[in-house]
């Protein structure tokens, strides 16, 4: 599978260490940034260039996104219709947020995990589908009709 992935300051060592875990794990994986530690970068762009790569790509593809509390990353890249953004904070989260609503992106904590359980949700979100029940695809579809 397709993985774009960024991070602000907070999240640039996670985000180095999930790259190598979803690499090793046989996913191809785009590393859309930071290359360097900035403290001073800014995650609402970090969000909009993945966010705008996984609604460009024609196959299935997904991002992750890292900062210091996720929720910045996440309202950043919920703001493009498309994006379905999910802050997750533990492997349950993350479950959900891939078989009830059909997150595209994933958003993570960096400041409230350490690398292990950061690997785990991942891994958690990567492995889960979207359910094949009804009620769930009408309600992704009714999050779409609403976003103008």
């Amino acid at each position: 599978m397709k993985i774009f992935l960024a991070s602000d300051h907070a999240g640039f060592e996670l985000k180095n260490a999930i790259r190598e875990h979803l690499f090793h794990g046989g996913h191809e994986v785009t590393d859309v940034g930071p290359e360097v530690l900035e403290g001073d970068d800014d995650y609402p762009v970090k969000a909009y260039d993945v966010a705008t790569k996984v609604l460009g790509e024609e196959a299935d593809a997904r991002g992750i996104l890292i900062c210091g509390s996720g929720q910045g990353m996440a309202m950043a890249a919920n703001r493009l219709r498309g994006i379905r953004a999910a802050l997750a904070w533990d492997e349950m989260s993350a479950h959900a947020s891939r078989e009830d609503d059909d997150a595209n992106v994933l958003c993570l904590p960096a400041r409230q995990l350490d690398e292990d359980l950061a690997l785990r949700i991942v891994d958690t979100w990567m492995r889960t589908d979207f359910s094949t029940k009804e009620r769930y695809r009408r309600r992704v579809d009714e999050l779409e009709d609403l976003g103008g």
